[in-house]
Order: structure tokens, then C-alpha cells, then sequence
């Protein structure tokens, strides 16, 4: 008999642990509501952009045209033709600090075969960094990283490489417009 009860008592607890699992499967996970943008960010008004930097490559054909500060120039005339922000050229007379940085760091590609772990060759992860900080304070108040998707064909990534940096552009108007949408909803 009292194998009877521990089998009885053992298939009670599986079908009790089964539904413990099946109703925490089924409860709803409620979103955290959006953390505020930084007050800076919403007032700035004039902009400081900083090149901070991009991967110089010592033979012609690198992965990108352009040379090092394509990526700069190309976001520098972005925010010019966008008009949001007064581009000023000394960090004195700027609200922001927008630091644009574009690196194409190699990593190693590695296929696992069972116990065995063979690099199949060098690949790239291309990618934009921007960061941006206080002015007077040197705070840096929002950084934002997106990476490029790599292509054999140069024409491929020279179009990857003009769409990803769109997307930081957009990412930027989008934290400017989530900004300005909050300061207007707080406003009676």
C-alpha cells in the first residue's frame, strides 16, 4: 500500500507542477513603461558633431569608400539637411555633443562540429557608435550602436553602409521625437 500512495502522491505532484508551469506560461508579462529621455536632450538646440574616428585602412581597396571620415561627413550632412538642431563648431556654443564613430573590428567566425570547433575565417562587424553627451558637463547622456550588415559585393555594403547610418539618423529624430512628445504631454 504504501507504494500505492507515494505513486499517487508522486503523479498528484507532476500534474500540479505541470499546471504551476502551463498558468505561469499563460500570465502576461506587462511592459516597463519607457525610462525618460535626458532633459538635455529634449532643450538642446544647438549641436556640436565630433568625428570620433573610423578605421583607415592601409591598402586601397578597404571593405568601404570613402576613407575615415565618410561616416562623419555623411552624418554631419544628415543633421544639417534634417534642420532640428543649429550645427555650431565649438563645443562652447553647443548645447550637445553628438560623437559619430565607425570601426570595422574583424571577429572570428567559428563552426562547431560536435567536440570539434574550426574557424572558418575571418569575417567583419562593421558599425556605427554614436554617442551623446552634455556640452558643459561632458555627461554622456545617450549612446547608440548599430552594426552594418556585411556583404562580399563592394556595391552591397556601400548601400548597407548608407542605410545603416540612415538608421542612426532615424534613431536620432526618433529619440528627439519621443523627447519632444513627452515634454508636450507634461505641459497642462
Amino acid at each position: 500500500m504504501t507504494r500505492y500512495l507515494m505513486a499517487v502522491a508522486f503523479g498528484l505532484s507532476l500534474v500540479v507542477l505541470q499546471m504551476s508551469v502551463v498558468s505561469m506560461a499563460q500570465t502576461k508579462r506587462v511592459p516597463a513603461e519607457p525610462a525618460p529621455v535626458p532633459s538635455p536632450i529634449l532643450t538642446a538646440r544647438k549641436i556640436l558633431v565630433v568625428n570620433g574616428g573610423g578605421e583607415e585602412w592601409s591598402y586601397s581597396d578597404g571593405p568601404f569608400n570613402g576613407g575615415a571620415d565618410r561616416a562623419y561627413n555623411q552624418f554631419y550632412a544628415a543633421l544639417k539637411g534634417w534642420g532640428r538642431f543649429e550645427l555650431v563648431s565649438a563645443p562652447g556654443d553647443a548645447d550637445l555633443l553628438f560623437e559619430i564613430q565607425f570601426s570595422v573590428p574583424s571577429v572570428e567566425h567559428q563552426l562547431n562540429m560536435g567536440n570539434v570547433s574550426a574557424i572558418s575565417g575571418e569575417q567583419f562587424d562593421p558599425q556605427f557608435q554614436l554617442s551623446i553627451r552634455d556640452a558643459r558637463t561632458n555627461a554622456l547622456l545617450w549612446r547608440m550602436t548599430e552594426h552594418i550588415q556585411w556583404a562580399i559585393l563592394q556595391g552591397n555594403r556601400e548601400k548597407n553602409f548608407d542605410q545603416t547610418l540612415a538608421k542612426v539618423v532615424g534613431r536620432v529624430q526618433a529619440l528627439v521625437g519621443q523627447s519632444a512628445t513627452s515634454a508636450s504631454a507634461a505641459k497642462p
